[in-house]
This record gives C-alpha cells, sequence and structure tokens, in this order.
C-alpha cells in the first residue's frame, strides 16, 4: 500500500522550497513508517536547500523530528504502531569496523530506510539526512526510532533529535567539557546554545558567548552563559584571553562553520586546550593554519559529528534533564508554523530572527 501526503520539497538548488504531493510505502522488514507531529526548522534544510550539502535533488527536507509510529516493517521489535518516538538522523549498525571497536557513534554504515519516497510523478526523493520530517508520512529505518517519555511535548523533542544533541554533544562528548573548565562558544543559535547550556550543566566554570548579534548573545546569557561577547566590536581572541587571565579557554566551540570563526577558536583556547567543530562548513571552505602553530599550540582539534551522539543512549538523557526542570528545551522554540511556512521560516532564519521555527503536523 502506498500513501498520498503533503511534504516539503527543495527541487533544485537554491529555488524556494515547495509543497508537494509525496508518495510513501507501507515499511518494508526494518522499516518503520512515522507520521511526524513536530519538525525544527535546522540551518542543515538550508544547506540542502542550497546545494551546499550534496546534489542529489530533489530533496525532502526536515530532520529534527518527533512523531507517532503508524506501521512497523517485518522484524521490527523496538517499536510498535502508536509509541512516541524521536527521529535519529543516525543509526548504528552494529556489524561495521567502528561499531565492533565499541564506537558506534561513528558508525561508518548508518541505517536509513531502503525504500525510497517519491513525488508523484514518480521521481525518487532524497530524504534530508534520511529523516524527510517536513512531510506528514515518512518512512525511516527501525534504528532511527528512539521511543520518548510521553511527559515530554512533540515540538521539544523533536529539537533533540538534531540541534540540541548536536550542540550538547560538542561540549559534553566530545570537548569534554568538566567541572571548573573555561569554555568558548562561537555561534549562539542553537547549536551554539545547547553547547552553553551543556557545558553549565557540567559544571564549567566560565562559559563566554560570542557572536556578533545582539539578540543571539541575549539568547546566550538566557542559557548560561557567564560572559558574552559581541565580535562585531571587539576582537574575540584578545577578550577571551582577557577574560581567562591571558592564558584561553580549556574548550573552544565552533558552532558557525565558517573559517574565521574557527581560526578564532583555534587561538583562543589554552595551551593543549580542545578545539570542537561543529558548525557544518561549505564544501568550498579552506583552513591555513601554520603548522608550527598546531603542533607548537598542542591539544586536540576535534569535528564533532552529531555531537559523538549514541541516540539510544543519549537522548533519553537529555529527555530526563528536559522533564527535570535542568535542560529548558522551550527556550529554544521561538514560533510555532505549518507546514507551508518552511520557506518564510527560512528567511527569519537568514535574519537571525529565530531561535528555532517548529512546523507543527496535526
Amino acid at each position: 500500500m502506498q500513501h498520498e501526503v503533503r511534504g516539503v520539497v527543495a527541487r533544485r538548488k537554491g529555488a524556494p522550497v515547495s509543497m508537494e504531493k509525496v508518495v510513501v510505502p507501507d515499511p518494508a522488514p526494518g522499516e518503520v513508517l512515522v507520521h511526524p507531529r513536530a519538525c525544527g526548522v535546522c540551518h542543515t534544510d538550508l544547506h540542502y536547500r542550497e546545494g551546499a550539502i550534496g546534489d542529489s535533488f530533489p530533496y525532502l527536507l526536515g530532520h529534527e523530528a518527533a512523531g507517532t509510529v503508524e506501521a512497523v516493517g517485518d522484524g521490527v521489535t523496538t517499536v510498535k504502531p502508536g509509541d512516541d518516538v524521536i527521529l535519529a538522523w543516525r543509526a548504528p549498525c552494529g556489524a561495521c569496523r567502528s561499531c565492533l571497536r565499541g564506537r558506534p557513534w561513528y558508525c561508518f554504515d548508518s541505517r536509513n530506510a531502503t525504500q525510497r519516497m517519491r513525488l508523484g510523478d514518480g521521481t525518487e526523493l532524497s530524504a534530508a539526512i534520511g529523516v524527510g520530517g517536513f512531510c506528514e508520512l515518512t518512512l525511516v529505518a527501525a534504528g532511527q526510532c528512539v521511543p520518548m517519555d510521553a511527559r515530554i511535548s512533540h515540538d521539544v523533542a523533536g529539537l533533540i533529535g538534531c540541534g540540541v544533541m548536536a550542540g550538547y554533544g560538542a561540549a559534553v562528548n566530545t570537548g569534554g567539557v568538566s567541572r571548573g573548565d573555561t569554555v568558548a562558544v562561537f555561534g549562539c543559535g542553537g547549536v551554539g546554545d545547547a553547547a552553553i547550556a551543556a557545558s553549565v550543566l557540567a559544571g564549567a566554570g566560565v562559559v563566554i558567548g560570542v557572536d556578533i548579534d545582539g539578540r543571539k548573545l541575549e539568547w546566550a546569557r538566557e542559557f548560561g552563559a557567564t560572559h558574552t561577547v559581541d565580535a562585531g566590536r571587539d576582537d574575540p581572541v584578545e577578550t577571551i584571553r582577557a577574560l581567562t587571565g591571558g592564558v584561553g579557554v580549556d574548550v573552544a566551540i565552533e558552532a558557525v562553520g565558517r573559517p574565521e570563526t574557527f581560526m578564532q577558536a583555534f587561538y583562543s583556547r589554552d595551551h593543549a586546550g580542545t578545539v570542537v567543530l561543529v558548525g557544518v562548513p561549505d564544501p568550498s571552505m579552506r583552513l591555513d593554519i601554520p603548522m608550527l602553530e598546531l603542533f607548537g599550540r598542542g591539544g586536540a582539534i576535534r569535528p564533532s559529528w552529531y555531537g559523538d551522539a549514541l541516540p539510544t543512549r543519549d537522548f533519553p538523557v537529555l529527555v530526563d534533564l528536559h522533564l527535570r526542570g535542568r535542560l529548558p528545551l522551550e527556550r529554544f522554540v521561538s514560533d510555532h508554523i505549518g507546514i507551508a511556512d518552511v520557506e518564510a521560516a527560512f528567511e527569519r532564519m537568514r535574519r537571525g530572527e529565530v531561535l528555532r521555527s517548529v512546523v507543527m503536523l496535526a
């Protein structure tokens, strides 16, 4: 059986998204049919629309989603129809060389649905990061479905599926922020603010938010930043050093994905400190670092894939922190919108007016 539903599609590079008829098949073995109830508008969706991630157009956008299981394929035992789930865009296979070495968060064969969703004319769709959450139904691999506590609402639970997990994990999993550390976060949007909140929860003594937008710096303070730096007015490297006794921070987290902010993060850390890159760069971007600087400063440069998350382990932790009042996920939600309003949400995102718009699907 096939299901005809509405979805948000990017047909070609740089073109406005459109509402399209999407044909979704019933789940095959190992697959799950999910009705997304809420899906955040993440910057990565805009990257897909702009062709900055790939050229496998048309794309079915949306990936920061939570919803309800409608049907499961043969062999699926982890979820059942009626379960509420957070969708993850990585689902470790359990059999690749990374999984077998006990590092499933680096899985080299992450699972997605094997069947393709299509446009009404039969054109195959590429689901953004294997999810396709801006759709009234979507098809995913069973491992992408993480059961969620019924006490958390879909609109905030979905944010755990991407931005919040990426930022939280960048600080805790990748950066190893711990008690008494000093931390600087470059870029105070959704991912950066999640990294700030995580650093505070981890017990960091100094947490510095860096941005060029005064509104975003205010958001950073709301999530617990002890200091903020307006990088459009002040030199962030010199200011961070002044705030840390002249030595720099233990962990610098780059949540923008640009060479200039990466270099600021690189030079703002203490000797033997850690730089974490969680911002998604454009494929054309390059870095030029003197090798002596790389050698002489020591420490680590660590890209953070999805916050080095293991969804089945980490999602429930973040849900629990929220339910106990320690992780205010509701503060990430700037507005609730309809499925037809994604293009307008992209424009508000470009202007820096929102932290997260959340598409609500009945």
